[in-house]
Formats: structure tokens, sequence, C-alpha cells
């Protein structure tokens, strides 16, 4: 059995550090890197993608919300035009920088509210696969399991990796806790990696109302802002490997030449 293991990096601006990226990605089989909207800048991004290649990680972009101050996780009302343009804009500017370092970007993965709200709405999700299905080169899209977002995905062709979130709790509706709430972000490594393990072999994750919720489980997310992120890196890895199950992307090829 194999799964893909990916963390959001790449989330630090200017003079401002945020999480461990150098000593994540060895532990990680996919990066999800910050495109300049809600984190990160030219430089970081640049940085960020040199050290994926390094560690032989597959490359994502992760565009989100104009929002620095709020880091991409408050709600916004734009148009779908505005929204696919930000998208559009967000992740040329990734694969620039992965064409600079020989290599390719293989995915899309919303951040923070946009991922939310497309993950429950229809329109938006529509109008995020319009945009990737403009661009010359169809990426996948990583988003949350059975929600909107994977099944607009699907419906439209778009190759789709299903992901799940080993340190974030869940309602019986598939949404994610907020994080306004307690007990929304697990912080425990231990209990994210026996999570995560359920996640891969049962498709199961108990939620907040006391239900199981079924998922499809391509790939599991760790939150590279979160405290916790390195030593739950270390503990999934562990964990699955104990259990026989491989940390690879299905996405994983030849760089370019």
């Amino acid at each position: 059995m194999t799964v893909d293991l990916n963390c959001d990096l790449g989330e630090s601006f200017g003079a401002y550090s945020i999480g461990e990226d150098e000593a994540v990605l060895p532990l990680i089989s996919s990066a999800s890197i910050a495109c300049g909207f809600h984190a990160g800048d030219p430089l970081v991004m640049d940085r960020t993608v040199e050290m994926a290649v390094k560690s032989g990680c597959v490359i994502g972009a992760h565009p989100g919300f104009p929002d620095l101050q709020g880091f991409g996780r408050r709600n916004m009302d734009v148009k779908g035009d505005e929204l696919e343009a930000m998208l559009i804009y967000q992740v040329g500017a990734l694969d620039a920088f992965c064409r600079r370092h020989h290599t390719r970007l293989r995915y899309v993965k919303p951040h923070g509210a946009l991922y939310n709200m497309c993950a429950a709405d229809e329109h938006l999700s529509r109008t995020l696969v319009h945009a990737l299905l403009s661009l010359p080169d169809a990426f996948p899209l990583m988003g949350m399991s059975q929600s909107w977002m994977t099944r607009a995905a699907e419906a439209a062709g778009l190759p789709v990796l299903h992901e799940v979130f080993a340190d974030r709790a869940y309602h019986a509706d598939g949404r994610l806790v907020s994080r306004r709430e307690p007990g929304s972000v697990l912080r425990d490594p231990e209990a994210i990696a026996l999570r995560a393990l359920r996640m891969v072999t049962e498709g199961v994750v108990d939620t907040l109302e006391g239900t199981k919720l079924h998922l499809k489980c391509d790939s599991i997310c760790i939150h590279g802002d979160s405290p916790a992120a390195l030593e739950s890196a270390r503990a999934i890895r562990a964990c699955l490997s104990r259990n026989g199950i491989t940390v690879a992307s299905p996405l994983k090829g030849e760089d370019m030449t």
C-alpha cells in the first residue's frame, strides 16, 4: 500500500519565518508551495522550490486569497473571473520557478479559506476547475475528499488527488471544524499518526458529532505552519512504515532536461 504525504510549505514572508521547511521536506513526498498571495514571496518561492527539488519532492502550487494579514484564512467575496485570474496568476508564478530549477509543477491545491469555500460550493468549484483547464498544462487538483471540489474536477475529466487531514477535526458532513472552535487542530503527533493510519487503511475518520466519516485517501496533509508539523511528519512516517505502507506521490515523474 502506498500513500502521498504532503505539507504546505514556503509560507515565510520577507523577514518573517514560518515553519521548518528544510527539516520537513525529507519526510514528505509532495510539497504544496505558497504562491505569494496568502504567504510567501518571490525569494521564498524560489528557495522552497530549490529545496524541494533537492529532496526529491513532487511540487504543487498552493494558491490562496490575497490576504497576507489573515494568512488566507478569511473568506472573500470574489467574482468568477476575478477568482480565475487570481488562480492563473499564482499557478503561473510557481510554474516559472519550477522551470527555473528544471522540474515540473505537478498539481494545484487551493489554500485556506479558498479551499474550504470551494469544497462547500459547487459554483466556486466549477470556477476553480475551469481556471485549471484553461492552462496549457492540465494540472491535477488536490482537494478535500468527497467534496464539491473533487466532484467538479472528476466530472470535468481533471485528474484528482483526494486529500485528508490527519491534524484537523471533521464534521459529520465532511467539513473541517473551524479553527475558531476548541479541538479543531490536533497537536499530539502520535494521535495524528494513528489517525492518519486509520484514514489510509480503513478510509474513515471519527467526527466531532461522534459518527464515522468515510473518505478517499490519496494524500495526507500536514500543515507546515503548525508547531507540531515536524514531529507529526516523523510520527506519521514511522507509523506508516511499521504497518507496511510506503510514502510516495503517484505524480512522481521525470524532471525536465
